[in-house]
């Protein structure tokens, strides 16, 4: 446990007034490490205050240094999305709140001259995506030469969404002798290749074991026939009385539909995703918050930045792409040491994906079928056949999707 009076008074003060007065534990290892000056890779699920973990001790550093140009930025946060950005930089303004200290979020799908000019007033902490960070390197808005430490937010997410052109670039604009942190809640072949070539001799923090969700957490599947989710996700939300629900599908055409059946079945549902501009995509997470919109639905993508402390549920209405993805999905609720519960609305079709992340968490996720909404294996028979898909015997075709691992009752 570290104790948080061993930070700069500023912080500790805020720290007090903020309500922090156990470290968690990525808290507890991490600070310590940061302060040393060495290089971090730390694997921790969000919600287990791991903003914390790094920007505490990066504060109390640029507190207790001498600085010769204190208009240059001497901490860079890479986050994959506009919404984690901002997050973080919420959480980092408030730690930092009783200091001088200054800090600014650098994200794209807005305009860049505001930017522009914060950077001009002089900042110590940036927090930015890829893309904007590059374009503002490109017009020389800020001096990267005073970084002192760059941290690696989400990186699995970063490289999962295609960003590792954009890392190396920047990567190369910035002082080779500097400390690296890394944060990842994954850590699969690409994420750790990346971790190698960036940090040297690193101090390894693994709150969890690699790719597993957090303990606060109760996973749950409901088997469903596929033309009935929607159905069935709007009767469980209106049978639990459930008030904020954030619901991930896996593409933007998938969420837009949804709100739109949810709204006929009179919930009041708000998309959010990529192609959403960001001033809609802050609206609808503002409204989310505040109570306004009941049930949130997001893609993968637009879900990183979502932080809602007290969320108790979240839906996969559909499961992701990647397996990884299962895991971040789930960690939007079960937050800051709550309970969450996480519930999985999964079709025949889908049982190879729901076998696969089972295997990835090295555990089996309980089922519970609901009466009435239970997969067709008669109309799944005859899906398969139409499309092309295994013929002859339909009792057969049937026994054997019926005795598929994902879908016998458990």
């Amino acid at each position: 446990m570290f104790d948080f009076s061993q930070l700069h008074p500023s912080l500790a003060q805020q720290l007090k007034t903020l309500g922090y007065h156990t470290s968690t534990p990525v808290q507890a290892e991490a600070i310590p490490a940061v302060l040393e000056g060495g290089d971090v890779m730390a694997g921790a699920q969000t919600g287990t205050g791991k903003t914390a973990a790094f920007a505490l001790p990066l504060l109390h550093k640029l507190l207790t240094e001498s600085v010769e140009q204190p208009s240059s930025p001497r901490v860079m946060v890479v986050v994959p999305t506009r919404e984690l950005a901002q997050q973080v930089l919420d959480k980092i303004i408030a730690y930092a709140a009783l200091t001088p200290l200054r800090c600014v979020a650098l994200y794209g799908g807005v305009s860049i001259k505001p930017q522009v000019a914060r950077l001009a007033s002089g900042v110590d902490v940036i927090v930015g995506t890829p893309g904007r960070l590059l374009d503002h390197l490109y017009n020389k808005t800020f001096n990267p030469d005073q970084i002192q430490t760059l941290v690696m937010d989400e990186a699995d997410r970063m490289l999962d969404m295609g960003f590792m052109p954009d890392i190396k670039k920047l990567l190369t604009r910035l002082p080779p002798q500097r400390q690296t942190l890394f944060f990842s809640a994954t850590y699969p072949k690409q994420v750790m290749n990346l971790a190698y070539k960036l940090l040297s001799s690193p101090t390894h923090i693994n709150i969890d074991a690699p790719n597993s969700a957090a303990h606060t957490v109760e996973q749950r599947v409901h088997p469903v026939d596929r033309r009935k989710k929607r159905e069935l996700l709007s009767f469980l939300i209106g049978s639990r009385n459930l008030q904020q629900v954030l619901v991930f599908t896996k593409t933007r055409q998938s969420a837009e539909a949804l709100v739109k059946e949810l709204k006929l079945d009179g919930l009041v549902a708000e998309a959010i995703h990529g192609e959403r501009t960001q001033a809609a995509r802050n609206r609808a997470l503002e409204g989310f918050k505040n109570g306004d919109v009941r049930v949130l639905v997001a893609t993968d993508v637009a879900a990183r930045g979502i932080d809602i402390p007290q969320l108790a549920c979240v839906f996969n209405y559909e499961l992701p792409h990647q397996l990884e993805d299962y895991v971040h999905r789930i960690g939007r609720t079960g937050r800051a040491g709550q309970n969450g519960l996480a519930i999985s609305l999964v079709s025949l079709e889908e049982e190879g994906m729901l076998q696969a992340i089972e295997t990835l968490l090295d555990s089996r996720i309980s089922q519970e079928w609901i009466s009435g909404y239970e997969p067709d294996l008669t109309a799944e028979v005859e899906h398969r056949q139409k499309r092309g898909g295994r013929g002859g015997d339909k009792r057969r075709l049937k026994k054997q999707l019926a005795k598929k691992a994902g879908f016998k009752r458990r």
